[in-house]
């Protein structure tokens, strides 16, 4: 079992304060796109209050898909900010949160490490690793019960994305599995808000294009600080192989619109494929 790591410094670690934080940000999140053939989502992963409200329009629109369709596994992929473990880390354990165990689907997990030479059953890349956890709340609050696999990203690059998402695809074809990848990162980090934007949506339009190879282009020629590119682009590949034709924006936020320090932001987007 692993347990929650940042509860009471990323998110309330009191259940019912997280749970009224969830509740009012998935109410004031706004869609009207059609999440039918959604497949792929993104998400940020700082501290709730700072992104919680850009996530919430994520899991809204997750909440929305599994109104059509039935979901048997979420991929929930995060980057590696901590340096520890193997380059592709897939969790075997049950992860411990406030709201309750997120159970691991270890068939799953076992195919996608199966896959490929490169990806590891390995705990140590996610005993220190926020980004996937905090996703795990909202989650809860949208999907009863959600079964998962947790798969830490070292290696980001465009060759390791690829054979992430041919091993996902490969895994769940195999196990006869209906899945959902939920890809976490925050955006651009620690410049202006105007230079954020500058830098962050020239790549969110490749990505509104599935356009992954323009995406790790436009993050390497702008300097963008986009933490969890990797996972995006494997949101993105899975998005392709099953057929989505585009990305959505729902909502770009930073940390400027909560503390009203605009010199110095993170920023934050919410985007789904279909």
């Amino acid at each position: 079992m692993r347990y929650e790591a940042f509860a009471g410094s990323f998110y309330p670690s009191d259940r019912n304060e997280l749970e009224l934080f969830i509740e009012k940000a998935l109410k004031e999140a706004e869609i009207k796109e059609n999440l039918e053939n959604a497949v792929s989502f993104v998400a940020p992963h700082a501290g709730y209050i700072y992104s919680g409200k850009v996530a919430a329009y994520t899991y809204k629109a997750i909440g929305l898909m599994l109104k059509s369709r039935k979901i048997d596994t979420f991929i929930v992929i995060g980057p590696n900010h901590t340096g520890y473990g193997a380059p592709i880390a897939v969790s075997f354990q049950d992860w411990h949160m406030p709201f309750g165990v997120v159970k691991t689907d270890k068939e799953l997990a076992e195919e996608i490490a199966k896959g490929s030479d490169y990806i590891s059953l390995d705990e140590m890349a996610h005993a220190e690793e926020h980004s996937i956890e905090v996703q795990l709340p909202f989650l809860q609050k949208v999907a009863k019960d959600p079964k998962c696999v947790f798969i830490c990203m070292g290696d980001q690059s465009i060759e390791a994305s690829e054979e992430l998402a041919n091993a996902i695809e490969n895994a769940s074809k195999r196990a006869n599995k209906e899945i959902a990848i939920i890809a976490s990162s925050d955006f651009n980090h620690y410049e202006s808000a105007e230079v954020a934007k500058k830098k962050d949506m020239p790549a969110i339009e490749a990505l509104l294009k599935l356009d992954y190879v323009g995406f790790n282009k436009r993050i390497k020629e702008l300097g963008d600080t986009a933490c969890g590119y990797g996972p995006i682009s494997v949101a993105t590949i899975f998005a392709k192989m099953k057929g989505a034709k585009k990305g959505y924006l729902l909502k770009y936020a930073n940390s400027g619109d909560v503390n009203k320090d605009y010199s110095s932001v993170v920023a934050y987007a919410s985007l789904f494929f279909a």
